[in-house]
């Protein structure tokens, strides 16, 4: 049934969600975190969860970036400890670290960093390539930086990496 003509203009228009505006660049959310001291984000829809690190189990003769094992509510998630990925300065393991389950129909994994600070919405026309400076992350993770600066990794291309998998030969 149409609005009457005697509610207020804002009624009578088509709904508008939180998004739309006269901005119309096309936005997504991230999950926001710390990593060595920088902000970090990824993609929200890869993220099925976040859990505090506990009962690390170690991997024997693992790559130095597998940070171990962590079971979370009955699965069993192997932890990439991003800083060591990146070769970027290591703060050991305080009680503030998180594990980003992180995943698609074929793989889930977690992202070892060291807080999560939030939710955040970026814009992809803000995006940027990345810089130089940018201490440690190969430019082929990230999908640019944003303005504030946020350093926006492509999580979809490190499970891809081959340098990642653990290839284990018969004795």
């Amino acid at each position: 049934r149409p609005p009457s003509p005697l509610a207020p203009a804002r009624a009578r228009g088509p709904a508008r969600g939180p998004l739309a505006s006269a901005d119309t660049a096309a936005r997504f959310q991230v999950v926001e975190f710390l990593m060595a001291y920088e902000r970090y984000a990824v993609d929200i829809k890869w993220v099925h969860e976040v859990v505090a690190l506990r009962d690390l189990t170690p991997l024997p003769g693992a790559p130095a970036f597998v940070a171990g094992l962590v079971n979370v509510r009955g699965r069993i998630v192997s932890v990439v400890d991003l800083k060591a990925f990146f070769d970027l300065p290591a703060k050991g393991l305080p009680d503030l670290n998180r594990v980003l389950v992180i995943g698609n129909d074929a793989i889930e994994f977690g992202l070892l960093v060291d807080a999560v600070s939030g939710v955040a919405e970026v814009r992809i026309d803000e995006l940027q390539p990345a810089l130089p400076t940018l201490t440690g992350v190969r430019e082929e993770y990230l999908r640019g930086l944003t303005p504030e600066p946020l350093a926006l990794l492509d999580v979809a291309r490190i499970p891809t990496d081959p340098s990642i998998r653990v290839h284990h030969a018969a004795p």
